[in-house]
């Protein structure tokens, strides 16, 4: 597990929206030549995306195909037009008609995705990248952000923005995503060890930025001086900016948002979002590959591999770590 670092008003710490530049096909992913076992012996990586034309995904679908053609195998990238796993079962199936060497996901539930990829880990080698599910024994490893932390990180930027203290809310995706329900639960739990601060609760905006808005505009007229928002998500953080500036409390409300696609770095210069908790998508793409083909091969892999992120604000968002953790739009 890395030492995470934070960063805010000068200092660093190290889980979705664009169309992927890099992706395309029928069910919104990429299908390169080489499936199956294609590629002339060569193994083959499905990766199978939450969400196309997240920028969070784009950056760790670079990271598997830099992994790929570094290490030797052939890779498919596909993913569901929407957060949803009705959506994404159907893709899991098609994957596995395949018959890939390994199969890297980031599955869209903890629960409605448990059989399907237990029964795709009787085939293929499955590595779960980002999310993962309530039993993930079957898989050979599971890599993601340190998210626990990332939420009492985004609870820390507040303090130091607001140290009068005053009511915080939380916009999340839906309930039974690991990575967000993670962010929630760290932000939770810092927000109550803090007395000064009132915590409203969290709601869910279903990955659709007009939501977020919404809530965030009842939310004001609720509570009126409500001090600070933490957004776990690109889409929250989007609408929740939009919310803000709708409302006509820029400056006013802090808001805090995770991850770093362009829409939160332009909120981030126009004021409305304070700091953004960029993970690191593509070292989770790039480790997925490397251990799936330790597994292919029968090597030893890590079960469990935890990414650091970082805490970009104005202070330190055109330095070279800063740059280096905004996330891609395609991938070179």
């Amino acid at each position: 597990m890395r030492k995470n670092r934070v960063v805010l008003a000068s200092a660093a710490m190290v889980v979705a929206a664009s169309l992927a530049a890099c992706s395309s096909g029928n069910q919104g992913g990429t299908q390169p030549s080489g499936g199956g076992n294609a590629g002339g012996g060569k193994p083959t990586i499905a990766f199978v995306q939450g969400v196309i034309g997240d920028n969070f995904y784009i950056s760790m679908e670079c990271g598997v195909r830099d992994a790929a053609k570094a290490l030797g195998a052939e890779v498919t990238v596909q993913g569901p037009q929407k957060w949803d796993p009705a959506l994404q079962q159907p893709i899991v199936t098609s994957v596995l008609a395949t018959k890939p060497s390994a199969i890297l996901i980031a599955p869209n539930d903890v629960s409605a995705l448990q059989r399907p990829l237990e029964e795709a880990a009787k085939d293929s080698k499955v590595v779960l990248v980002d999310t993962t599910v309530e039993d993930p024994a079957f898989a050979v490893s599971e890599i993601a952000s340190d998210n626990v932390g990332g939420g009492a990180a985004a609870f820390e930027a507040i303090q130091q923005l607001v140290p009068d203290g005053g009511k915080v809310l939380v916009i999340d995706n839906q309930p039974g995503i690991s990575t967000s329900d993670d962010r929630v639960k760290g932000f939770e739990e810092a927000a109550n060890k803090d007395s000064k601060f009132e915590y409203v609760g969290v709601q869910y905006a279903k990955n659709q930025p007009a939501e977020a808005a919404n809530i965030v505009t009842a939310t004001l007229q609720k509570h009126p001086d409500l001090k600070a928002v933490f957004a776990t998500n690109l889409f929250s953080a989007e609408g929740a900016a939009t919310g803000i500036e709708q409302a006509g409390v820029k400056g006013q409300v802090q808001v805090i948002g995770f991850d770093a696609g362009p829409a939160q770095v332009d909120a981030l210069k126009e004021g409305t979002l304070q700091a953004i908790i960029a993970q690191q998508p593509y070292d989770i793409g790039y480790k997925g590959v490397e251990q799936a083909l330790a597994a292919i091969e029968g090597k030893p892999t890590e079960k469990k591999i935890q990414t650091g992120f970082t805490i970009v604000t104005m202070e330190n968002l055109e330095t070279d770590e800063g740059q280096k953790a905004l996330y891609a739009s395609e991938c070179s």
